[in-house]
């Protein structure tokens, strides 16, 4: 299936009611399992991730699919565990080269017994019954430096296990926004934490069941930062965004005030508006602690014609796609020059050229939700088609809707 967005103009104004925060949703149902007592959750991100983490906490046989859900497949590594019994964890082909080593290893240590079934150091697992004894270790070192979610994995079961946890991160956490989210959603649930220096400690507590309301995805609200950056003007009600929020993708606010997109909150909803302004004549952004957001402002800059150079990129080699070389792949058909490289160490994706979109050019999406999302935005610029729309589902099934809302026709092909 192709689908192709039209905008015919490019001025934006309107009201978006954005999902709930997939990530903040899947760390709460994980929260949920862990509490003795079950508590009411409004606003839960309809995403495929999040309906496929609620189905696997109902599942009653010992096959648990994880699909392409890395979230889902991370947590439940750490959830079951914590399980009496032999369970087995899989998850989708592209899983099943993305690696899980850091977080099973820290789990063994700890009592946990866990095999490869297949490849060692990839899913899936076989999980069997723990040892969390009270005379087991508590101090424990981790290498954090492929993915925050081991941390938070860890993190959510440690107040459950006999003498808590110490968790030493033994490289440079990346992400760690994501770290302080999950320390911030277990702070709701009654569990304090201390991080000191590389280290993250949790005593045995329990978790307090508590009503909560998920915020609206901000990862979701940079693909409408990114139209308003790109359009001629602006004017957006974004809906269920929070200013003091958990999540690190509200810096989105300051990077996009450089393309003239201005911020305005109130109560739970955000304004953006887009004002005249000189574009800078390159970007520096080091994404480390906002991985997620570097096809969106890649592909932004790509539209605008401004040279970026992208720092804290590692992850983005080991996500549903290697999303350095689609991006690579995809802004070249426009003429862009992009890049992956390491120097001293470092991944780094440098970019430069101005897009030039045509009538014949056809996106691909990698399987990849985030490819498809943030190359919707050059739509507010030329007519786009995009191969595979429905991968969108997997973090934002309405997109496409919510973009027709806004004036964008959307027709579908193939």
């Amino acid at each position: 299936m192709v689908v192709e967005i039209k905008k015919k103009e490019s001025r934006i104004q309107g009201v978006v009611t954005l999902d709930g925060s997939k990530r903040i949703s899947n760390r709460v149902l994980a929260i949920q399992a862990l509490c003795k007592t079950s508590f009411p959750i409004t606003h839960l991100s309809s995403s495929t991730d999040t309906a496929t983490f609620r189905a696997l906490l109902k599942n009653n046989s010992k096959v648990f699919d994880a699909g392409e859900g890395g979230t889902t497949f991370r947590f439940f590594t750490a959830l079951l565990a914590m399980r009496p019994g032999v369970q087995i964890l899989t998850g989708s082909d592209r899983m099943k080269e993305r690696p899980i080593h850091p977080l099973v290893n820290t789990l063994n240590q700890l009592g946990a017994s866990i095999e490869y079934t297949e490849r060692e150091g990839f899913p899936p697992l076989k999980i069997g019954d723990p040892d969390f004894s009270a005379s087991g270790k508590r101090e424990i070192s981790i290498e954090a430096g492929l993915s925050s979610q081991f941390v938070s994995a860890l993190l959510m079961i440690a107040p459950l296990l006999p003498q808590g946890l110490a968790l030493h991160l033994s490289d440079e956490a990346v992400s760690k926004a994501y770290i302080k989210m999950t320390l911030g959603i277990m702070s709701h649930f009654g569990v304090q934490a201390h991080w000191t220096g590389n280290t993250i400690f949790v005593s045995p507590q329990e978790y307090r069941p508590h009503a909560v309301k998920i915020e609206a995805d901000w990862s979701a609200a940079s693909y409408y930062f990114g139209l308003a950056a790109l359009s001629s003007g602006a004017d957006l009600q974004l809906n269920g965004l929070m200013k003091n929020s958990l999540q690190g993708d509200a810096v989105l606010v300051e990077i996009m005030r450089q393309f003239g997109v201005e911020s305005t909150f109130d109560r739970q909803s955000l304004g953006l508006k887009k004002t005249k302004i000189m574009l800078p004549e390159k970007l520096e952004i080091d994404c480390t602690d906002c991985p997620d957001l570097v096809q969106t402002f890649s592909v932004v800059c790509a539209g605008l014609g401004v040279p970026a150079t992208f720092s804290g990129v590692q992850t983005l080699k080991i996500k549903e796609t290697d999303r350095l070389a689609a991006l690579e792949n995809e802004l070249g058909k426009t003429g862009v020059a992009a890049k992956h490289i390491k120097k001293d160490g470092r991944d780094l994706f440098f970019q430069s050229g101005k897009a030039l979109l045509t009538d014949d050019l056809i996106f691909e999406t990698y399987g990849d939700h985030r490819m498809a999302l943030a190359l919707a935005q050059l739509s507010v610029l030329h007519p786009v088609r995009i191969k595979h729309p429905e991968v969108v589902k997997k973090s934002y099934p309405l997109f496409w809707t919510d973009l027709e809302k806004l004036g964008f026709e959307i027709k579908y092909s193939g």
